[in-house]
């Protein structure tokens, strides 16, 4: 007859493996998806185009977003996926130059310095630390998602397109998905430029915007198919990074107007100028720029308003020049280049106001009080379960409350 202690043994042992068996294991965190429209003003909602969009918004999360200054693409789009504004991360405009990365001008159509690590390493973006924390990321174009910053990459990527149609990026992100699951992404971003490059062409008050939303809207719909039809069920972040100002050729300060000729070399201009002055000639360019100007107003670097939070870092220029809403600062040379639409003023401007929309399986419903870019990145670092890096921009009260747990 068997010892009856070894048979209490074996079968509390069975039981044990039995409960094992059958308990399903903690689910995985949802996957999160980052999606950029880039330019979309919050009151595009209310035009009728976008009916997918106001869905998400009226079941989800949703705020009107200020972005950081300068509020361009660049700028913006590393802040969300930083936690830091431009002046610290470093990407202070779509354009700049860098004292330390001499004889170069980084432009968004430089690829060689948009591919450069140097220009991103002032930031630790959200796929670097998912990478180094087991999470498989996957950036459908992003800004900086083309170097590897701080030697990291994600591990799916695209090289920006901007022939790829919103459809096809779209089917990019769902073949992610589709990967097996030792290969399976759980952060994605997703970005879309049609209503930005309308809202340059024709102006963000014109009726011709319509097909620009709809067709992003639409696009938006496809990856929800699309995830529904592979039983994901993610956290959707939908964010702008940036509005847009109706502008003219009849609203601009022409620097050739205000600056003797040669005294300073412009690094960046439009609805805002960066100007670096000529050895030898700083007195004479800081006269002419820093007097006052019924549409435009100047300052020396380290004396721009404390509310812009600019200024500090080395890639600003030492002159810098910020338009009124709806004007621009262009040198005749460019005249050619003016649109009807602009962006990079104050972000205290409601023209400025960028979309913000979460929706998903660990978002609380409900509308938002306004908050700042800068604390979407600690949102999506929650959501993911990932440690902020030291140094980052909390997520905003609002937002905390909108994360459910």
């Amino acid at each position: 007859m068997a010892n009856p202690l070894a048979r209490l043994l074996a079968l509390t042992l069975a039981l044990l493996l039995s409960a094992c068996a059958t308990t399903p294991a903690r689910e995985p965190r949802a996957p999160v998806i980052l999606i950029s429209i880039d330019g979309f003003r919050p009151d595009y909602l209310e035009r009728g185009a976008t009916p997918t969009l106001q869905r998400l918004a009226g079941e989800g999360a949703s705020a009107v977003m200020r972005p950081s200054f300068p509020s361009n693409t660049f700028p913006n789009h590393y802040t969300l996926v930083t936690g830091l504004r431009p002046d610290q991360h470093g990407i202070v405009d779509n354009t700049m130059t860098d004292p330390q990365i001499p004889g170069v001008r980084f432009a968004m159509s430089n690829k060689a310095a948009v591919t450069d690590a140097r220009w991103w390493d002032g930031g630790v973006p959200i796929w670097v630390s998912a990478e180094r924390g087991g999470v498989r990321s996957g950036t459908m174009f992003w800004p900086g998602s083309e170097a590897a910053i701080r030697g990291v990459r994600p591990s799916y990527w695209r090289p920006f397109d901007q022939k790829v149609s919103a459809n096809d990026r779209v089917d990019q992100v769902l073949a992610w998905l589709d990967e097996p699951a030792d290969r399976w992404p759980r952060f994605l971003t997703l970005y879309f430029d049609e209503v930005d490059t309308a809202g340059h062409m024709v102006g963000p008050d014109s009726p011709l915007m319509a097909k620009s939303l709809a067709s992003t809207d639409a696009a938006i719909a496809r990856l929800l198919e699309g995830l529904k039809g592979r039983g994901v069920d993610a956290n959707l972040v939908i964010v702008a990074d940036h509005g847009m100002a109706p502008i003219s050729p009849q609203r601009v300060v022409w620097l050739e107007d205000v600056l003797p000729a040669g005294a300073a070399e412009a690094v960046t201009t439009g609805s805002s100028a960066g100007l670096v002055p000529t050895p030898g000639r700083e007195a004479e360019a800081e006269r002419a720029l820093l007097a006052a100007h019924p549409n435009m107003t100047c300052w020396r670097k380290g004396e721009i308003p404390a509310a812009l939070a600019y200024g500090r870092h080395r890639r600003v220029p030492p002159i810098f020049c910020l338009a009124r809403t709806g004007w621009l600062i262009m040198s005749r040379s460019r005249a050619g280049a003016i649109g009807s639409g602009a962006h990079g003023y104050d972000p205290a401007d409601p023209l400025m106001a960028a979309l913000f929309i979460a929706h998903g399986p660990d978002i609380r419903p409900g509308r938002l009080e306004s908050f700042d870019n800068v604390e979407v990145y600690g949102l999506v670092m929650d959501l993911l379960g990932l440690t902020p890096e030291p140094g980052t921009a909390p997520a905003a009260v609002a937002l905390r409350a909108a994360a459910g747990d």
